[in-house]
């Protein structure tokens, strides 16, 4: 499936920012089944600087320097994609490997690239442990035999006992606290299946992107009904890799889902981050288009 992505962040500050810093992270990284055509980044006003790089996860950045007086920015980066189902739609749990087995490769591969599953076994800025998930999660692995079943059996419940609220959190919340809440969205449930997941020895990692949505029969889509969304990555072995898990959906990842990247939690892969001096406070707009070609 091939998709034209429009994504446009509007930050209107209350002051006159005499100094601006941003990390932009909305190329989307190298990915199995992905191909990057197009790439666009657009900045109003022009930045004085913007250097580009990677790192230190699974990310590509733009960081933007503003020397101007201003009192209003514009982001916008527009793309074309196309992207396959993923290996693992097909793949036959049977051939998926133990929880045991997964927990003693990842603690014994030598690997601490951004690839590496070790670099998702720990605590992270905001997916510190919780005794509460942990112990939640618990008697749902009792009887997983292998990880894959394991990453379905947790996504499924985060589905079948959370409600998606976009009122009940925000940016900072915690997975503790969306997790007593039950209540939340796409990144909230990511980070509870996160906690519960490493609390429990299974590598996990933070995806950043989009999913297209699909209409309901007979209507058009929405422009600007689309929005950034977050799954689950469960390292599955050497063989199997890194397979993603939806909790907001209850599905695998597949051609629906476009990966930008890849992180421990939220804070490494956010979409605008930084700081500016003056402004005294922002509010902050976002729209995003994902139009299949197909």
């Amino acid at each position: 499936m091939r998709y034209r992505i429009r994504h446009q962040t509007s930050l209107t500050y209350a002051g006159q920012v005499r100094l601006a810093r941003l990390n932009l992270r909305l190329r989307p990284v190298p990915w199995p089944g992905q191909r990057l055509e197009q790439f666009l980044l657009s900045v109003t006003p022009t930045p004085a600087e913007i250097e580009t790089g990677n790192g230190p996860w699974l990310v590509e950045r733009h960081r933007i320097t503003l020397r101007e007086g201003l009192s209003h920015l514009t982001i916008e980066s527009r793309m074309v994609i196309e992207v396959e189902d993923a290996p693992s739609l097909g793949l036959d749990l049977a051939e998926a490997p133990s929880l045991d087995a997964v927990r003693a490769a990842a603690l014994a591969l030598p690997d601490l690239s951004a690839l590496g599953p070790a670099s998702y076994l720990y605590a992270s800025p905001m997916a510190a442990p919780d005794a509460d998930i942990a112990q939640w999660a618990a008697p749902l692995l009792e009887d997983c035999a292998s990880v894959v079943e394991a990453g379905k059996t947790l996504m499924s419940a985060i589905f079948a006992q959370f409600t998606y609220d976009g009122s009940a959190t925000n940016v900072t919340t915690t997975p503790a606290q969306a997790f007593a809440a039950k209540r939340g969205v796409c990144q909230d449930f990511a980070q509870v299946m996160i906690v519960a997941a490493r609390a429990h020895g299974l590598p996990a990692a933070y995806i950043s992107g989009y999913l297209r949505t699909r209409p309901p029969e007979g209507q058009p889509r929405l422009v600007g009904a689309d929005a950034m969304h977050a799954w689950v990555a469960l390292w599955c072995g050497e063989n199997l890799g890194w397979v993603g898990f939806d909790p907001t959906n209850d599905m695998l990842a597949q051609a629906d889902h476009i990966v930008i990247g890849m992180g421990r939690d939220y804070a490494d892969v956010a979409p605008v981050d930084g700081v500016f001096l003056g402004g005294g406070g922002q509010s902050l707009g976002v729209s995003v288009d994902v139009e299949p070609l197909d």
